[in-house]
């Protein structure tokens, strides 16, 4: 069992409050649910139920509702940014991450979206599953696969690069 667990700074699967706690995304633009699997600084699974009371389902697209691709690249970011936060609570041996004083160098900020193949529609009453691997780093650079799937199908699947603050 890794660090995290061990310590009971927080307990899976991570739930809305645990994770508001972790992000500084509120409604409407937090879009995660929950959070499954989690490995410090490695790697992560989530959930974002995708609901027709959604706001952005009003104009995207009237008569056929479809989850934009650009807030499912967010929710994967915001799965990054708890894989990140995650580790900085095992390091500091707090769960009291929002109100430390380097948070923002914490997180990490979205460097650059790539290859990202957008291969079915996501649309109310899907479950979304999120799932962001660290698979290299540079420097202050991350390269992360991310990938989400409805029904065991990848809806979308591509690269993050996330920097550190230097």
């Amino acid at each position: 069992m890794n660090d995290l667990l061990d310590k009971k700074l927080l307990k899976l699967p991570l739930e809305l409050d645990q994770i508001k706690n972790m992000i500084p995304h509120r409604y409407p633009f937090l879009l995660i649910d929950r959070v499954n699997k989690l490995n410090p600084g490695v790697e992560g699974e989530a959930i974002k139920n995708v609901t027709a009371n959604e706001p952005f389902f009003q104009g995207h697209f009237p008569g056929e509702a479809i989850m934009p691709g650009v807030l499912i690249i967010e929710a994967m970011a915001q799965l990054i940014a708890v894989i990140y936060v995650s580790k900085a609570i095992v390091e500091l041996e707090s769960n009291d991450i929002l109100n430390d004083t380097n948070y923002a160098d914490r997180v990490g900020y979205l460097a650059a979206v790539k290859n990202i193949k957008f291969k079915n529609k996501v649309i109310p009453g899907d479950q979304l599953i999120l799932r962001a691997k660290v698979v290299g780093k540079m420097g202050a650079l991350s390269q992360v696969k991310v990938w989400a799937e409805v029904n065991g199908k990848i809806v979308v699947e591509g690269s993050i690069s996330v920097s550190e603050k230097v």
